[in-house]
């Protein structure tokens, strides 16, 4: 085989494999934003499922709070009345302070332990309302979620015979193409913004760039492998292209 027909040969089998590429990127570009949103849906939910938690965790401490506040009350005010009665038994001033020392100490218990309670009762409305919210949100997700599932299995199951086909056929596209070839298609598709590392000359430009006349014939000898020079893409000749593509689309026919 000469280096001409080995050459040619090898922009064919590229012009094959671009060809199929764009159209599973076409396939997944019906897909659109989808798989994305619902990732983006489920990590919202799942960070407000969280959040629902450390509200009921926290709704839970407050609470026990609450209740030793109120214990606390009792407690003291049952010591209060023990400390005032021994205060009528005493028998010199010295008891009497100490015991005056206690009371004070346990009044002061009962103003922290009430206090206590006006905060908790003060920011239980705020607690509720933000826990209502994370719940109505939840609720609202689940739906956005259930829809957008249902949204993007239809558009899979749409389109999955065709991907697996397409699938297979690249599979076979990408044996053709020498190594040295395929790495640097692969890398100029990970590179360009619309996956299209094979582009057809096209009235003297290629993918919106002009290419020198003399380059122009190059590519249309179609015995080297031309690369743009501003995109580094792989120009071919649009006779080529588009005889290849035509080519692929009669064997398509003929399976069918």
């Amino acid at each position: 085989m000469s280096q001409e027909t080995s050459i040619g040969e090898q922009l064919k089998a590229l012009i094959r494999l671009q060809h199929i590429d764009s159209r599973i990127d076409q396939i997944k570009k019906l897909r659109g934003d989808l798989p994305e949103e619902i990732r983006d849906l489920e990590d919202e939910k799942a960070g407000l499922e969280t959040r629902i938690e450390n509200y009921k965790r926290e709704q839970q401490n407050i609470e026990t709070a609450r209740r030793q506040a109120e214990l606390d009350i009792k407690e003291s005010e049952t010591l209060i009345g023990r400390y005032e009665e021994q205060q009528l038994q005493v028998r010199n001033n010295r008891e009497y302070d100490a015991l005056t020392k206690e009371i004070e100490a346990q009044k002061q218990r009962i103003l922290n332990a009430k206090a206590k309670i006006e905060e908790i009762d003060g920011s239980a409305e705020a607690r509720a309302a933000a826990m209502a919210e994370a719940q109505e949100r939840l609720q609202a997700l689940d739906e956005i979620l259930v829809a957008k599932r249902k949204e993007l299995q239809e558009v899979l199951e749409d389109t999955k015979h065709e991907q697996a086909d397409l699938e297979t056929a690249r599979q076979q596209a990408e044996e053709a193409v020498d190594k040295r070839y395929l790495r640097a298609y692969k890398r100029l598709r990970g590179r360009v913004r619309d996956g299209r590392a094979v582009v057809p000359l096209i009235r003297g430009a290629a993918a919106g760039f002009a290419v020198p006349p003399q380059r122009q014939v190059e590519i249309r000898q179609r015995n080297r492998i031309i690369v743009c020079e501003h995109t580094g893409r792989i120009i071919v000749d649009q006779e080529l292209f588009e005889e290849t593509i035509e080519e692929m689309q009669l064997g398509e026919t003929r399976v069918e």
